[in-house]
């Protein structure tokens, strides 16, 4: 059980709840609904429409369609990270060794780049450690959706602290708690998507992709569309993309004040990103690669999409690069691929398959690098060309 003065403390910052907390409206003081209370952590749940990921996609899913407890799904993170940290050369048991030894030499020096998951789960249990010694001082925000007898409350702001509270519970030692954590009530018709929308753009490590998932789910919003509780696709999202604020101008400044003050252009180009492929999506969200590094892959079709993105990823390319990359290969892939005939480019490929033997590789290496302009982008292009002779030499076999 907990040190009584630590209760104290707990009980004193939630009766202290300020006017920030409620977004500046001293009248929800007077409000008997809202409440102040600490709550079973088994009587909470992350909201599944929620743009922000936490977990890594699929675990998400499987969480969200009650295949996994919470502590099932954070096992199997750090079971994940686990197995990318002795790839790395970072073995570890304990959690706890995730956080940074001063003594040691920095991520930096080691040249050795912590993987997504590593950095996710070193953030929560950074932020379990933090409520272990400091106490949990922001109450998470959750609108209570029980029935019946059955309590049950959504998270609609603070989805990483009750993360964070389950990995402190399950998988530090020594742990002492009640297993409750503090939370500010809001009854159902008073729940918010603009509130949620803010806290997430005010808190830092909000990806592009997340930030599109927020644009859909503002847009959807206003335009009346039902926001379901249960786990939903990307192409629940992607519903926003014939939607826009032109028809619901009363509703522009409030939708693009709870995207961070941002301007209707750069509102439109985080929508755009919904265009992109699911696979693109899991990539670019778990990777946080930003909106002007994906804009120009947004322009292909949608078969190109995943693999443009890993080339991003492994190639760290710049937004110069991906924009040459992407527009050469754009006039490629307009080709009529149903045409009966074999395409042009395709036989002009073949006929260059007879003049290799008088071709040095140094010959090529220039050959490329002249065309290119970018020795990255030249080695991108080797190993489309090493993908495409590996499946036509399967194809030649059946």
């Amino acid at each position: 059980m907990p040190a009584k003065n630590q209760t104290q403390r707990i009980d004193e910052l939630l009766g202290s709840v300020t006017e920030d907390l409620l977004l500046g409206n001293p009248q929800q003081f007077e409000d008997k609904s809202i409440r102040v209370e600490r709550l079973l952590l088994e009587m909470v749940r992350p909201d599944p429409v929620q743009p922000r990921r936490v977990l890594p996609e699929p675990l998400h899913i499987a969480f969200h369609q009650n295949r996994m407890t919470p502590t099932q799904a954070l096992r199997e993170l750090v079971m994940l990270v686990q197995v990318a940290a002795r790839q790395r050369g970072r073995p570890f048991r304990d959690v706890l060794e995730l956080l940074p030894n001063p003594d040691e030499e920095s991520e930096t020096q080691q040249g050795v780049p912590l993987s997504p998951e590593e950095v996710l789960l070193r953030d929560l249990v950074n932020l379990a450690v933090t409520i272990r010694d400091d106490g949990q001082v922001n109450p998470l925000t959750v609108v209570d959706v029980s029935q019946g007898v059955s309590l049950q409350f959504r998270i609609e702001t603070g989805e990483r602290r009750y993360w964070a509270s389950w990995l402190l519970r399950d998988f530090m030692a020594g742990y002492s708690g009640d297993g409750m954590i503090p939370c500010l009530v809001i009854p159902t018709e008073r729940s918010s998507v603009f509130r949620q929308a803010k806290e997430n753009t005010a808190r830092s490590g909000l990806s592009a992709i997340a930030m599109a998932r927020q644009a859909a789910l503002l847009l959807l919003t206003v335009h009346g569309y039902p926001i379901p509780d249960t786990p939903v696709t990307n192409d629940f999202y992607r519903q926003a993309l014939d939607l826009d604020l032109r028809s619901k101008r009363e509703y522009t400044e409030t939708v693009l004040s709870a995207m961070g003050g941002i301007n209707k252009s750069q509102f439109s180009r985080f929508k755009s990103l919904l265009q992109l492929s699911d696979e693109a999506i899991e990539l670019a969200d778990r990777h946080s690669i930003e909106e002007y590094r994906l804009r120009y892959v947004t322009v292909l079709l949608s078969d190109y999409h995943a693999e443009i993105v890993r080339q991003i990823i492994d190639f760290n390319l710049s937004s110069k690069q991906i924009k040459e990359l992407c527009e050469s290969d754009g006039e490629d892939i307009k080709a009529d691929d149903s045409a009966s005939e074999i395409p042009q480019q395709a036989i002009r490929m073949a006929k260059a398959t007879k003049s290799i033997s008088l071709t040095s590789a140094q010959d090529f290496a220039r050959a490329l690098i002249q065309q290119e302009g970018d020795a990255a982008i030249a080695r991108i292009r080797l190993q489309a060309l090493r993908r495409l002779i590996v499946e036509a030499e399967d194809l030649l076999g059946t």
